[in-house]
């Protein structure tokens, strides 16, 4: 399934067959979690069962007892009344154990399923690739993992309870009533037309209501984490407003859709108290009429309003449940169709083992287009040979990320073939290929945790003094002892914060640790300023040395320490040499370096 697939369930307007192939997906799902706890399910499916025919004995009891009982009783007999009340006691007691064991069991088999949902997207969105992350928002992958899933829970924790004792209950009522007064029973009988129509109204309302309200909520969710997350952009654009209104907006919104659902509810419950009152005046006029004459004992007509009764206790629970069930049924459809998506970057079935890479790239009449007709890079062909310093520099849109990316296998080439070592990057082990190839971006993110666990995400195993050998070479020592607590300041916490080039400074100590063969700097310092550029030159230098680099920059202080320079154009190598041989000559290299010493001067 494609990205545009996933993104496509938030309309609403599916036809009938794109809605019974994302029911059938949804089914599949559900049947792949609830597959390792079977046993577990048949045992709290008999547990209910046996609870719940135990509860519904009692009115059955009752009305012996009063039936048979008392008359019993005016003759000094006890014992009919006796075992009546010890057999409603015995039942009352077994139904209350058994439902204690069955809200266990239903808890640990609800709880089993949403660990083992949370791991399962949490681990596939990780495994999907960089063009499933561009775009779909952080937003609506954090909705899947929070609210989607909280829905879920609320189904599993109380709704699958009331939907299963509710059916049972209402099954095992309507036979024991049948069983004692079948007239009464076919009253309920009677009952059950009007009450149909009403649950039928009420699910196809709700159906499009709840559908609509999961949407609402995501959107809210969306907004909130992209107001959050950009929240730099928002202070320095004043954009508060706009986003006091478009949140406003959302807000309302989902008041709206959650009003109109109430309102369905408002119809619902008092027509099923409506019916089930008429149904039980019914029974008992009825019922007195068969009493007078004889037909029937009044204990078994009182066992008949009881069970008539009780036959509509359950309704409104179940009810509530659609509305659990109506949640999670959409929050199990986006969930499913996340975990459908498949890398657009997949592993290699037979990967070919490279334990130690010599940083040899090439590509081999290599095509990239994101779209059939949206060719990024035209076919071109390029070697890089191992140990060599490649600068990439061109006009924004130029395709040098993509070029870079390529290298890294974040994605693959629509048409040739990027070799590292004459191996082809989709044929490498991917343990080989995230070892012999790091990208150093300019966002340099920094995880939750210490100084020095984030310079060890190069290399788990590194010894404290391997991390501090490190952030030596690449100069990054000397503001990392004047922090707080030196290595081991958290990030993340107050004292602890560092400067975009300090974070720069991190990544690329980080990147020195793993010692890969191949290492890619994507506008890696940017952020520095220029004296801290400067200062890193002699770390880079450190940090490049004796293997492949490709550098992406701006800056063309960076580009000196290059061995060779390709200028691209329109996703084209237009120029190819070293950085002296382009400064003489009269191309765009040329050009752009003549620029750039101009405004230094």
């Amino acid at each position: 399934m494609s990205v545009v697939g996933v993104q496509g369930e938030e309309r609403h307007d599916f036809t009938k067959e794109e809605s019974r192939q994302i029911r059938r997906r949804s089914l599949r799902l559900l049947g792949s979690l609830l597959k390792p706890l079977r046993w577990q399910v048949a045992w709290t499916a008999l547990v209910v069962t046996v609870s719940t025919g135990a509860q519904v004995a009692g009115p059955a009891l009752i009305g012996y007892g009063v039936a048979e009982g008392l008359p019993a009783l005016l003759d000094q007999d006890w014992l009919p009344l006796a075992w009546a009340g010890a057999a409603y006691l015995a039942t009352a007691v077994v139904g209350a154990l058994l439902v204690a064991v069955y809200i266990r069991q239903s808890a640990r088999i609800s709880q089993a399923i949403l660990i083992d949902l949370r791991k399962r997207v949490f681990l596939h969105t990780q495994k999907l690739s960089l063009e499933f992350h561009e775009s779909y928002t952080s937003g609506r992958i954090i909705s899947r993992q929070t609210s989607d899933l909280d829905a879920i829970r609320e189904l599993l924790d109380s709704g699958i309870n009331q939907l299963v004792q509710g059916v049972l209950y209402m099954t095992f009522t309507a036979i024991a009533l049948v069983a004692l007064d079948w007239q009464s029973g076919l009253v309920l009988a009677v009952a059950l037309v009007p009450l149909f129509v009403l649950t039928r109204w009420f699910q196809q309302r709700s159906q499009v209501l709840f559908r609509r309200s999961r949407e609402a909520s995501a959107k809210l969710i969306v907004h909130f984490v992209e107001t959050m997350t950009g929240i730099r952009a928002v202070k320095a654009f004043r954009k508060e407003k706009r986003n006091e209104k478009e949140f406003g907006d959302l807000v309302e919104d989902y008041r709206d859709v959650n009003a109109k659902v109430i309102q369905v509810f408002g119809v619902y419950d008092p027509g099923l108290v409506f019916i089930g009152n008429v149904t039980v005046a019914m029974v008992l006029l009825w019922g007195g009429f068969r009493v007078v004459d004889g037909s029937l004992a009044i204990g078994f007509l009182l066992a008949a309003v009881l069970y008539t009764r009780r036959f509509f206790d359950p309704m409104e629970d179940m009810a509530m449940f659609y509305n659990s069930y109506q949640s999670a049924a959409s929050a199990l459809e986006k969930i499913s169709g996340v975990l459908e998506e498949r890398p657009s970057v997949p592993d290699p079935v037979r990967p070919v083992d490279l334990w130690s890479a010599r940083g040899d790239i090439a590509f081999d009449d290599v095509e990239f287009a994101y779209t059939d007709d949206r060719v990024v890079l035209p076919a071109f062909d390029l070697a890089i040979p191992a140990g060599q310093t490649i600068a990439l520099v061109g006009s924004t849109g130029a395709g040098k990320s993509t070029l870079a990316k390529l290298i890294s296998r974040f994605y693959d080439p629509s048409r040739g073939a990027v070799r590292l070592d004459g191996v082809d990057l989709r044929d490498l082990h991917p343990k080989d290929l995230r070892r012999a190839i790091v990208m150093v971006t300019q966002e340099a993110y920094l995880f939750s945790g210490s100084v020095a666990d984030n310079i060890a995400l190069g290399k788990p195993d590194a010894s404290f003094d391997e991390i501090v050998a490190a952030a030596r070479a690449v100069g990054a020592h000397e503001f990392i002892e004047g922090l707080p607590n030196g290595y081991d300041t958290d990030v993340n916490k107050r004292g602890g914060r560092v400067s975009a080039g300090q974070r720069q400074l991190i990544s690329f100590a980080r990147a020195f640790l793993a010692d890969p063969a191949v290492l890619i700097l994507d506008e890696a310092t940017s952020s520095l300023d220029i004296p801290s550029e400067r200062a890193v030159q002699e770390g880079l230098t450190t940090l490049l040395a004796d293997r492949t680099a490709v550098i992406i920059a701006h800056r063309l202080s960076t580009v000196a320490i290059a061995d060779r320079v390709l200028v691209m154009e329109w996703g084209r190598i237009v120029e190819d040499g070293s950085p002296a041989e382009l400064i003489g000559g009269e191309g765009r290299f040329a050009r752009l370096h003549a620029a750039w010493r101009d405004s230094l001067v």
